[in-house]
Protein backbone atom coordinates (compact mmCIF):
# COMPACT_ATOMS: atom_id res chain seq x y z
CA UNK A 1 0.00 0.00 0.00
CA UNK A 2 2.93 2.05 0.71
CA UNK A 3 4.70 1.54 -2.49
CA UNK A 4 1.25 2.54 -4.45
CA UNK A 5 0.65 5.56 -2.52
CA UNK A 6 4.72 6.61 -2.83
CA UNK A 7 4.24 5.70 -6.77
CA UNK A 8 1.30 8.09 -7.29
CA UNK A 9 2.83 10.80 -5.51
CA UNK A 10 6.16 10.58 -7.97
CA UNK A 11 3.71 11.22 -10.25
CA UNK A 12 3.07 14.09 -9.17
CA UNK A 13 5.46 16.51 -10.48
CA UNK A 14 5.50 14.93 -13.96
CA UNK A 15 1.87 15.91 -14.19
CA UNK A 16 2.51 19.24 -12.84
CA UNK A 17 4.92 20.10 -15.20
CA UNK A 18 2.94 18.55 -18.16
CA UNK A 19 0.31 20.55 -17.08
CA UNK A 20 2.83 24.05 -16.78
CA UNK A 21 3.48 22.91 -20.63
CA UNK A 22 0.33 22.99 -21.95
CA UNK A 23 -0.01 26.13 -20.77
CA UNK A 24 2.63 27.57 -21.68
CA UNK A 25 2.37 26.23 -25.32
CA UNK A 26 -1.83 27.73 -24.81
CA UNK A 27 -0.35 31.36 -23.89
CA UNK A 28 1.74 31.17 -26.91
CA UNK A 29 -0.30 29.47 -29.97
CA UNK A 30 -3.93 30.65 -28.67
CA UNK A 31 -3.84 33.92 -30.29
CA UNK A 32 -2.51 32.50 -33.61
CA UNK A 33 -5.29 30.23 -33.74
CA UNK A 34 -7.80 32.69 -32.83
CA UNK A 35 -6.02 34.66 -36.38
CA UNK A 36 -6.75 31.65 -37.97
CA UNK A 37 -10.01 30.74 -36.78
CA UNK A 38 -11.74 34.42 -37.65
CA UNK A 39 -10.11 34.33 -41.08
CA UNK A 40 -12.85 32.16 -42.10
CA UNK A 41 -15.31 34.45 -40.95
CA UNK A 42 -18.03 35.70 -42.77
CA UNK A 43 -18.66 39.05 -41.23
CA UNK A 44 -16.03 42.01 -41.23
CA UNK A 45 -15.57 41.71 -37.53
CA UNK A 46 -12.74 40.05 -36.03
CA UNK A 47 -14.01 39.41 -32.26
CA UNK A 48 -17.74 38.09 -33.36
CA UNK A 49 -18.11 35.11 -35.75
CA UNK A 50 -21.02 35.15 -37.68
CA UNK A 51 -20.63 32.18 -39.93
CA UNK A 52 -17.65 30.24 -42.03
CA UNK A 53 -16.82 31.91 -45.32
CA UNK A 54 -13.87 32.06 -47.47
CA UNK A 55 -14.74 35.52 -48.52
CA UNK A 56 -11.37 37.08 -47.24
CA UNK A 57 -9.59 34.63 -49.25
CA UNK A 58 -11.02 36.14 -52.09
CA UNK A 59 -10.63 39.72 -51.27
CA UNK A 60 -6.74 38.41 -50.71
CA UNK A 61 -6.52 37.45 -53.89
CA UNK A 62 -8.14 40.10 -55.77
CA UNK A 63 -5.49 42.89 -53.74
CA UNK A 64 -2.79 43.49 -56.32
CA UNK A 65 -0.97 45.10 -53.88
CA UNK A 66 -0.17 41.89 -51.97
CA UNK A 67 0.23 39.78 -54.84
CA UNK A 68 3.02 42.46 -55.74
CA UNK A 69 4.87 41.79 -52.37
CA UNK A 70 3.95 38.39 -52.24
CA UNK A 71 6.08 38.12 -55.85
CA UNK A 72 8.58 40.51 -54.29
CA UNK A 73 9.05 37.54 -51.20
CA UNK A 74 9.28 35.05 -53.65
CA UNK A 75 12.22 36.65 -55.66
CA UNK A 76 14.34 37.74 -52.79
CA UNK A 77 13.68 34.06 -51.01
CA UNK A 78 14.45 31.59 -54.17
CA UNK A 79 17.61 34.51 -55.12
CA UNK A 80 18.92 34.66 -51.97
CA UNK A 81 18.15 31.02 -50.83
CA UNK A 82 20.19 29.86 -53.97
CA UNK A 83 23.29 31.75 -53.39
CA UNK A 84 23.55 31.36 -49.74
CA UNK A 85 23.06 27.50 -50.19
CA UNK A 86 26.38 27.50 -52.62
CA UNK A 87 28.11 29.45 -50.96
CA UNK A 88 27.17 27.98 -47.74
CA UNK A 89 27.56 23.96 -49.21
CA UNK A 90 31.29 25.77 -50.19
CA UNK A 91 31.97 27.03 -46.59
CA UNK A 92 30.59 24.35 -44.81
CA UNK A 93 33.37 21.43 -46.92
CA UNK A 94 36.20 24.13 -46.30
CA UNK A 95 35.52 24.14 -42.60
CA UNK A 96 34.63 20.23 -42.14
CA UNK A 97 37.97 19.16 -44.20
CA UNK A 98 40.55 21.49 -44.21
CA UNK A 99 42.45 23.65 -41.62
CA UNK A 100 44.32 26.95 -42.82
CA UNK A 101 45.12 29.93 -41.00
CA UNK A 102 42.16 31.69 -39.59
CA UNK A 103 39.33 28.57 -39.07
CA UNK A 104 39.03 29.40 -35.81
CA UNK A 105 37.80 32.98 -36.53
CA UNK A 106 35.72 31.83 -39.65
CA UNK A 107 34.26 29.33 -37.39
CA UNK A 108 33.25 32.10 -34.39
CA UNK A 109 32.12 34.33 -37.52
CA UNK A 110 29.62 31.60 -38.99
CA UNK A 111 28.05 30.80 -34.94
CA UNK A 112 28.31 34.69 -34.18
CA UNK A 113 25.76 35.47 -37.18
CA UNK A 114 23.20 32.92 -35.95
CA UNK A 115 22.75 35.00 -32.90
CA UNK A 116 23.46 38.80 -33.63
CA UNK A 117 20.34 40.43 -32.79
CA UNK A 118 18.43 41.60 -36.49
CA UNK A 119 18.23 45.16 -35.77
CA UNK A 120 22.14 45.49 -35.81
CA UNK A 121 22.60 43.73 -39.03
CA UNK A 122 19.96 45.78 -40.66
CA UNK A 123 21.39 48.85 -39.16
CA UNK A 124 24.96 47.78 -40.11
CA UNK A 125 23.82 46.83 -43.75
CA UNK A 126 21.55 50.25 -44.00
CA UNK A 127 24.86 51.84 -43.33
CA UNK A 128 26.97 50.07 -45.85
CA UNK A 129 24.46 50.86 -48.72
CA UNK A 130 24.46 54.05 -48.15
CA UNK A 131 28.45 54.72 -47.52
CA UNK A 132 29.21 53.62 -51.32
CA UNK A 133 26.03 54.91 -52.33
CA UNK A 134 23.72 51.70 -53.55
CA UNK A 135 20.10 52.40 -54.23
CA UNK A 136 18.26 50.34 -51.97
CA UNK A 137 15.52 47.92 -53.38
CA UNK A 138 15.35 44.11 -54.21
CA UNK A 139 19.22 43.80 -54.47
CA UNK A 140 20.00 45.22 -51.27
CA UNK A 141 17.38 42.76 -49.89
CA UNK A 142 18.62 40.01 -51.43
CA UNK A 143 22.21 40.65 -50.91
CA UNK A 144 20.96 41.57 -46.78
CA UNK A 145 19.46 37.93 -46.88
CA UNK A 146 22.04 35.85 -48.41
CA UNK A 147 24.70 37.53 -45.50
CA UNK A 148 22.38 36.46 -42.74
CA UNK A 149 20.79 32.84 -44.26
CA UNK A 150 24.75 32.12 -45.33
CA UNK A 151 25.98 31.00 -41.75
CA UNK A 152 22.60 28.30 -41.69
CA UNK A 153 23.22 26.55 -44.29
CA UNK A 154 26.75 26.56 -43.67
CA UNK A 155 26.22 24.94 -39.84
CA UNK A 156 23.32 21.90 -41.45
CA UNK A 157 25.54 21.26 -44.06
CA UNK A 158 28.97 20.96 -41.35
CA UNK A 159 26.73 18.90 -39.12
CA UNK A 160 25.71 16.36 -42.32
CA UNK A 161 29.47 16.61 -43.18
CA UNK A 162 31.02 15.57 -39.93
CA UNK A 163 28.75 12.28 -39.87
CA UNK A 164 29.71 11.46 -43.31
CA UNK A 165 32.36 8.30 -43.65
CA UNK A 166 35.28 9.81 -46.22
CA UNK A 167 36.27 6.31 -46.95
CA UNK A 168 33.90 6.63 -49.48
CA UNK A 169 35.57 9.49 -51.00
CA UNK A 170 39.04 8.27 -50.81
CA UNK A 171 38.28 5.19 -52.34
CA UNK A 172 36.50 7.26 -55.31
CA UNK A 173 39.81 8.67 -55.83
CA UNK A 174 42.01 5.80 -55.58
CA UNK A 175 39.49 4.46 -58.52
CA UNK A 176 40.82 7.28 -60.77
CA UNK A 177 38.33 10.28 -60.08
CA UNK A 178 39.69 13.84 -59.59
CA UNK A 179 38.25 16.04 -56.49
CA UNK A 180 35.73 17.66 -58.57
CA UNK A 181 34.46 14.45 -60.03
CA UNK A 182 34.73 12.82 -56.09
CA UNK A 183 32.29 16.11 -54.42
CA UNK A 184 29.52 15.95 -57.72
CA UNK A 185 29.27 11.90 -57.93
CA UNK A 186 30.10 11.19 -54.31
CA UNK A 187 30.41 13.80 -51.53
CA UNK A 188 26.96 15.76 -52.99
CA UNK A 189 24.94 12.91 -53.37
CA UNK A 190 25.60 12.01 -49.55
CA UNK A 191 25.34 15.48 -48.16
CA UNK A 192 21.99 16.56 -50.33
CA UNK A 193 19.48 16.06 -47.01
CA UNK A 194 21.61 18.22 -45.55
CA UNK A 195 22.09 20.86 -48.27
CA UNK A 196 18.15 20.76 -48.95
CA UNK A 197 17.57 21.05 -45.37
CA UNK A 198 19.84 24.22 -45.08
CA UNK A 199 18.12 25.27 -48.23
CA UNK A 200 14.57 25.10 -47.02
CA UNK A 201 15.85 26.86 -44.09
CA UNK A 202 17.13 29.56 -45.60
CA UNK A 203 13.97 30.28 -47.90
CA UNK A 204 12.02 29.76 -44.77
CA UNK A 205 13.53 32.75 -42.89
CA UNK A 206 14.03 35.22 -45.87
CA UNK A 207 10.63 34.69 -46.78
CA UNK A 208 9.71 35.37 -43.13
CA UNK A 209 12.27 38.33 -42.47
CA UNK A 210 11.03 41.43 -41.23
CA UNK A 211 13.50 43.27 -39.21
CA UNK A 212 16.60 43.23 -41.61
CA UNK A 213 14.27 43.74 -44.72
CA UNK A 214 12.78 46.95 -43.05
CA UNK A 215 16.60 48.58 -42.88
CA UNK A 216 17.29 47.58 -46.13
CA UNK A 217 14.04 47.70 -48.30
CA UNK A 218 13.55 50.96 -50.69
CA UNK A 219 10.70 52.32 -52.64
CA UNK A 220 8.77 49.50 -54.95
CA UNK A 221 10.42 46.62 -53.34
CA UNK A 222 8.31 45.96 -50.62
CA UNK A 223 8.11 42.26 -48.83
CA UNK A 224 5.01 40.49 -48.07
CA UNK A 225 6.06 40.83 -43.92
CA UNK A 226 6.41 44.71 -44.65
CA UNK A 227 3.14 44.41 -46.29
CA UNK A 228 1.19 42.86 -43.53
CA UNK A 229 3.07 45.43 -41.07
CA UNK A 230 1.64 48.23 -43.58
CA UNK A 231 -2.07 47.14 -43.51
CA UNK A 232 -2.05 46.65 -40.08
CA UNK A 233 -1.36 50.28 -38.92
CA UNK A 234 -4.74 50.48 -40.65
CA UNK A 235 -6.42 48.29 -37.81
CA UNK A 236 -6.70 44.24 -38.14
CA UNK A 237 -8.94 42.92 -40.75
CA UNK A 238 -10.28 39.43 -42.09
CA UNK A 239 -8.09 40.32 -45.29
CA UNK A 240 -4.84 40.38 -42.47
CA UNK A 241 -5.71 37.38 -40.82
CA UNK A 242 -5.98 35.57 -44.26
CA UNK A 243 -2.97 36.79 -45.29
CA UNK A 244 -0.96 35.66 -42.18
CA UNK A 245 -2.91 32.50 -42.47
CA UNK A 246 -1.62 31.90 -45.75
CA UNK A 247 2.17 32.61 -44.79
CA UNK A 248 1.68 30.55 -41.24
CA UNK A 249 0.87 27.41 -43.77
CA UNK A 250 3.46 27.91 -46.32
CA UNK A 251 6.03 28.41 -43.62
CA UNK A 252 5.02 24.95 -41.09
CA UNK A 253 5.27 23.63 -45.00
CA UNK A 254 8.22 24.78 -45.18
CA UNK A 255 9.57 23.86 -41.85
CA UNK A 256 8.59 20.72 -41.73
CA UNK A 257 9.79 19.09 -45.12
CA UNK A 258 13.31 20.67 -44.03
CA UNK A 259 12.94 18.91 -40.97
CA UNK A 260 12.25 15.63 -42.43
CA UNK A 261 15.10 15.59 -45.11
CA UNK A 262 17.22 16.96 -42.50
CA UNK A 263 16.12 13.70 -40.27
CA UNK A 264 16.63 11.49 -43.21
CA UNK A 265 19.99 13.09 -43.85
CA UNK A 266 21.08 11.78 -39.98
CA UNK A 267 19.58 8.19 -40.49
Amino acid sequence: MGGFVHKGLSRIPDRALLLFSGLVYLFLYAPIAVLVFFSFNESRSTQVWSGFSLRWYGELLRDRSVLDAFYNSLIVGVTATAISTVIGTLAALALARHTFRGKSLADSVVYAATVMPEIVVGVSLLAFFVAVQFALGLTTIIIAHVAFTISFVTIVVRARLSGMDRSVEEAAMDLGANPVQTFLRVTLPMILPGVMAGALLAFTLSFDDFVITFFVSGVGSSTLPLKIYSMIKFGVSPVINALSTVVLAATLVFILAGGRIFSRGEE
